[in-house]
């Protein structure tokens, strides 16, 4: 499965607004890339410039070295499959027909489904732990099933590559790390952006970080996330400790602005 991606001095801008200015990002077939920065710095822009959907101000973005503005839309959604951080579930369809929109690309117009499209459907839904939900309303879901059937629809889209924005809100502990386990494991290059630190950390092989209208160098995770430049970048001071069973680096998070350090403020990411 081969879909690296490049983009190249992107602009984005939404109205009159510069969102982002000379923004570059690469991933190898098969990486996992982290986008990590403040609310509002751009990160849902960046996903949507990336999947070709966001008309950009400058610059350009490849998969496969193909620029995504010279694909028609059904060749688009061959290739890049977005997963957005909110969307408005139609309240009259079936889960199963809402995951089946994935399969959509790959039918001849007119076309309807076929077991094809129902297998597409059951190992998509089975892999966000979702199985046997083919026949369930999806205005009798709860938020964190919501979002699993979103993330469904985007894995039955079968792209190689895959942009998922905030896929981890509204989920549990426990299917947040199996949704992070099985976007390692899928083979596909993935792009997402995430709030928490520490799962960036854990789940990405490299990661951007983007802070006032540009991007630093997406770099591993020990490189790109320093206590300097989470100092810098989220106004918080960072200190790295090893994990005494996995060995694995996690962050302690503690706001500068507290006065009395015996205050129980702090948070281990």
């Amino acid at each position: 499965m081969s879909a690296p991606l490049r983009a190249d001095g992107l602009r984005c801008s939404l109205g009159r607004r510069t969102v982002l200015t000379d923004v570059s990002l690469s991933a190898k077939p098969g990486e996992t890339i982290g986008v990590v920065g403040p609310n509002g710095s751009g990160k849902s822009t960046l996903l949507r410039a990336l999947a070709g959907i966001l008309r950009l101000a400058g610059g350009e973005v490849l998969v496969d070295g193909v620029r995504l503005d010279r694909l028609t839309a059904r060749q688009r959604a061959q290739r890049v499959a977005l997963v957005p951080q909110e969307e408005d579930l139609p309240a009259d369809f079936l889960v199963g027909e809402f995951v089946a929109l994935g399969t959509t690309p790959y039918r001849a117009p007119w076309s309807g489904g076929g077991d094809g499209e129902r297998e597409a459907v059951a190992d998509a839904l089975s892999s966000v732990d979702l199985s046997g939900f083919e026949d369930r309303p999806v205005d009798r879901l709860s938020g964190g099933e919501r979002r699993r059937v979103l993330l469904a629809r985007g894995f039955a889209q079968r792209t190689p590559l895959l942009l998922l924005d905030e896929p981890t809100n509204h989920l549990d502990v426990h299917h947040r790390l199996q949704l992070l386990r099985l976007v390692r494991g899928s083979g596909k290059t993935c792009v997402l952006s995430l709030h928490d630190l520490s799962l960036a950390a854990a789940a990405c092989d490299r990661i951007l970080v983007l802070h006032e209208g540009t991007a630093r160098p997406a770099t591993a995770p020990g490189e790109a996330l320093t206590p300097e430049v989470v100092r810098a970048v989220f106004g918080v001071e960072a200190t790295p400790v090893a994990h005494p069973r996995t060995g694995r680096t996690h962050l302690l998070i503690d706001d500068p602005s507290t006065e009395d350090d015996s205050c129980d403020d702090a948070s281990s990411y």
